[in-house]
Formats: C-alpha cells, sequence, structure tokens
C-alpha cells in the first residue's frame, strides 16, 4: 500500500466532503451533513482558515481525512479539537485511521499544543479502545452539550 498523508488542498474538498457524508452515515445522521464544498473552501482556505485537513492518499485517490482546529483550554492553554477523523470503509483496519490520529498529534506536539480534544459516541467501541492503547483518556462522566443554529435563534430572540 502506498500510502501519502498530506495538508489538504482547496481541490481536495470535495473529496473530504464525501468521507465527511460517509463519517455522518456511521454515526447513524445521514442528513445531518449541510454544508457544502464551497463553505468547505471558503472556510478552510480563506485569510483566517478555521481548521485544517490532512489527507490520506492511495494512488492518488483520497481515502481518509482528518480535520481539526485551534481551541484554547483555560486549564492547559493552547489545544486542538479533533473534530472529525474518517476512513473510507473499504480501507478500514490497514492502519490509515492510526496514521492520521498519529499525524495530527505530532502536529500538536510540533506545535506546541498542550492538548488534543475529540468526541466518541459510546457505541464505537473499537475506537474508544484504540484510543485508549493509545493514551488517551476517554471520560465517561462528561456529556456533549451543543446548541444548532435551530436553537440559537429560539433562544436569542
Amino acid at each position: 500500500m502506498d500510502l501519502k498523508l498530506r495538508t489538504a488542498k482547496k481541490s481536495d474538498m470535495e473529496s473530504v466532503l464525501l468521507l465527511i457524508k460517509e463519517l455522518a452515515i456511521f454515526e447513524k445522521e445521514p442528513d445531518a451533513v449541510k454544508i457544502t464544498v464551497d463553505n468547505l473552501i471558503h472556510d478552510g482556505f480563506g485569510k483566517k482558515p478555521a481548521f485544517k485537513v490532512f489527507v490520506a492518499e492511495i494512488k492518488n485517490e483520497i481515502v481518509g481525512m482528518a480535520l481539526f482546529y485551534k481551541r484554547y483550554s483555560t486549564w492547559k492553554g493552547k489545544s486542538i479539537h479533533l473534530e472529525d477523523l474518517i476512513v473510507q470503509k473499504k480501507y478500514r483496519g490497514k492502519g490509515i485511521g492510526s496514521a492520521l490520529y498519529k499525524k495530527v498529534l505530532n502536529y500538536a506536539q510540533d506545535n506546541n499544543y498542550k492538548r488534543v480534544a475529540w468526541e466518541v459516541l459510546d457505541w464505537n467501541t473499537p475506537a474508544i479502545d484504540f484510543y485508549k492503547s493509545t493514551g488517551a483518556k476517554v471520560f465517561e462522566e462528561w456529556r456533549v452539550a451543543q446548541m444548532d443554529e435551530k436553537g440559537l435563534n429560539n433562544y436569542c430572540k
């Protein structure tokens, strides 16, 4: 397998969006993705990019990606949030996800970030077991809270 990991380019965003949609299906939210390729290009490649993406490529085909962005922890300082890490189903189990994960963690370490955080669904035990095997802490007692656009519109009236 001739795996290449690299920083994504604008021209990769169509493939990135397909991977995001594949992840949404895996996470049982097939209709949740509302962004477009244009959104990804605008938000990720403007004057102040909102995120960074690493892609995994085999024979010039993007087969996986890790999308992350900067955060700030009042306890730790500079942090990264790993939003999505996905590998095409037919390429899973070949170490591609592990390679992307390590690339994000190496990026964090190389750039003096103090923490990388992400969410994982409680039923995704293979991912949980993998993260724990790498030394990551998976907090059982924390709950994720979100306010979507509809909730914002209702609350902020």
